[in-house]
């Protein structure tokens, strides 16, 4: 599903951020990305959302050249890609479940198809009280519930997550994390981002390390 080979990033001609990162994700896989603030984890997921073009090497999701793709065939690519952002990335316009609804509309599906599902979602993630609510009224942490919802509802073949459990508290985060099992079990690669070491011991899951921008793997325990 993902491959990277030798890929490198800089931002202008800063030194690199990424240096010869190298590694492969198979389908159903489930990953933390981890490694210290500053270590580029942020960056990689960019990468791999396709909203960063590398300065060097090679990357290819879903068999395809991410490299060669037109900006049609990119966008195309990422509706196959649920994404949680840090800074959440809600739409101040529409309500909580409008937009944890958007990538369902965006596809062309029928409201009454996955009305349903769309508040049971909702009430899951511990927000049906503010299902109605306007991004401006929510905090940080109802926020960021309401971006997992968003980003598995459509149940994606590939989940990328940037320190999804970072603004709630530990039962919550416990309870996305099932979220994230859950999805996975169905078929859903995952890969989250955090430097949260108790969520991560609660999986057996192998781990993609940063450190000074080189990638190592470690394998599940």
């Amino acid at each position: 599903m993902i491959r990277f080979d030798n890929v490198g990033l800089r931002y202008g001609s800063g030194p690199e951020i990424l240096r010869d990162v190298t590694f492969q994700v198979f389908p159903g896989s489930f990953h933390f990305l981890t490694g210290p603030s500053g270590a580029g984890k942020t960056t990689l997921l960019r990468l791999l959302f396709m909203s960063l073009k590398p300065s060097r090497g090679l990357i290819f999701l879903f068999g395809k050249n991410a490299g060669d793709l037109t900006p049609a065939a990119r966008a195309e690519l990422r509706r196959r890609i649920g994404m949680v952002f840090q800074d959440f990335r809600l739409l101040d316009h529409l309500t909580t479940w409008e937009n944890v609804a958007l990538p369902l509309r965006v596809m062309g599906k029928k409201e009454q198809d996955y009305s349903e599902d769309v508040t049971d979602l909702i009430r899951w993630v511990g927000l049906g009280d503010r299902i109605h609510a306007y991004p401006e009224i929510l905090s940080g942490g109802e926020k960021q519930r309401a971006a997992i919802a968003r980003a598995v509802i459509a149940r994606p073949e590939l989940l990328l997550a940037d320190e999804p459990t970072g603004n709630v508290d530990q039962a919550i985060g416990n309870r996305l994390l099932r979220l994230f099992v859950e999805l996975n079990r169905l078929g859903t690669s995952v890969i989250i981002a955090t430097h949260d070491h108790a969520l991560m011991d609660q999986l057996p899951a192998p781990r993609l390390m940063l450190y000074d921008g080189h990638l190592q793997t470690r394998a599940a325990r």
